[in-house]
């Protein structure tokens, strides 16, 4: 790694140095090396883009995008930054356009593939000014991105390098994708969260299965998520790509948790309104909780009935926006979506089970601060990276790791 920003000190994936959480040069090597390197990055839903000129702005990394579809009924994407002087092409979060978008600044135009095709007064006024002669519109525009589409999720990227889609997911995490978007879905609701830390924690704490039912009570005193209930790990070769999976299991409902003194295994707690739990049977092979995550911050949940995909942004080196994309099937009936919708409180900043998580990588940032030259110990269920039947395990953080010391060149 050239002008190397932090040194991997320790062998193997298991001691993570504090300072990839904090110092700068690392923020902007992984901007270079990641989100502008051989990734997929998620950019929206097809469904998000029902027609032509229907379009998305969202972002690579810290790069605004805009994701559009054309009249020939494709994708595509391209830098939300006008190439004359760098203003946003578009505006806002979503919306439709005729024909091309225009720059609110100095009102240069481009068609619905990023083309620079207008330039205002390009021939300049009464025979003065303008640009110069040798000006050539197909010369200049913004950068494009390739995209790649997988069961309605759009992914795009900037590099030439990345493989096929379905090669970067790899076969285990493609069918794991299928089960959950295998007929058309719609949006539901969405919301944007800030988080004050590092993009790679909340990266790191959706892959940690080892977490989830110590740090939500939630989880474990409603029993929809415990260490002893059946599930596992799947994580795929590069490290990148993981699924977690779990199955209500009420044989699983024993003392292990108030056995060690666990927060997660006390309390007398009820719900005011039982119904939050009272879903339906929607897959045939009993999982009631899947996470899935795509290097580099790509999330795709299923916890019960509550489908969404969260979209993983770093906004410097101590913020990060997730943005939440709630969904349902368009063939859900009434009493269906009724039930997602009131699921819909369990996740997000104020959910009953990931409330927390809104909070703990804020704590890891803080704690954090001056340990420079310390290093985090990711050494759950050993020094491996591989799929695993149990969920006391670390393995898919340290596959992230993996993934991202690989791009990164450390």
């Amino acid at each position: 790694m050239n002008e190397q920003a932090t040194q991997w000190r320790s062998p193997g994936l298991t001691r993570v140095p504090f300072e990839v959480y904090t110092d700068t040069a690392v923020a902007g090597q992984e901007q270079d090396r990641i989100f502008h390197g051989a990734t997929w990055n998620y950019l929206c839903l097809d469904a998000e883009l029902p027609e032509a000129g229907s379009y998305r702005s969202t972002f690579v990394g810290e790069t605004p995008v805009v994701v559009v579809k054309d009249a020939d009924g494709e994708i595509y994407a391209f830098e939300n930054r006008c190439a004359h002087r760098g203003a946003l092409i578009a505006l806002e979060k979503s919306g439709k356009v005729d024909g091309n978008f225009q720059c609110v600044y100095h009102a240069w135009s481009y068609n619905l593939r990023g083309d620079l095709t207008g330039v205002a007064f390009q021939k300049g006024v009464k025979g003065k000014g303008g640009m110069p002669a040798g000006f050539r519109k197909e010369d200049h525009g913004p950068r494009k991105l390739r995209i790649a589409t997988f069961c309605g999720l759009v992914f795009g990227s900037f590099s030439d390098d990345v493989p096929p889609i379905a090669e970067y997911l790899g076969e285990e995490i493609c069918a794991r994708v299928e089960r959950v978007l295998h007929k058309p879905v719609e949006v539901i609701g969405r919301f944007t969260q800030a988080l004050p830390n590092n993009w790679k924690l909340y990266v790191e704490n959706v892959k940690d299965s080892y977490h989830a039912s110590l740090l939500h009570l939630f989880f474990t005193k409603f029993e929809i998520n415990r260490l002893s209930q059946k599930g596992g790990v799947i994580v795929d070769a590069s490290g990148g790509t993981h699924v977690s999976f779990s199955m209500i299991d009420p044989a699983a409902a024993d003392a292990s948790y108030q056995d060690q003194g666990l927060r997660s295994g006390t309390g007398k707690y009820r719900l005011k309104d039982p119904t939050l739990l009272a879903g339906f049977k929607e897959y045939d092979d009993g999982i009631t909780l899947q996470i899935l995550s795509v290097f580099p911050g790509f999330v795709l949940q299923q916890i019960q009935n509550c489908l969404a995909v969260r979209q993983v942004l770093p906004k410097g080196q101590q913020r990060t926006e997730l943005n939440w994309t709630y969904l349902g099937y368009t063939d859900d009936t009434p009493e269906q979506r009724n039930v997602r919708l009131k699921q819909s409180n369990l996740v997000g900043p104020a959910g009953f089970i990931s409330m927390e998580d809104g909070a703990v990588g804020g704590f890891v940032q803080r704690g954090i601060a001056g340990a420079h030259g310390r290093e985090a110990v990711i050494e759950m269920g050993g020094g491996e990276t591989g799929s695993s039947e149990g969920r006391a395990t670390e393995t898919s953080v340290r596959g992230f790791w993996k993934a991202w010391r690989t791009h990164m060149g450390v």
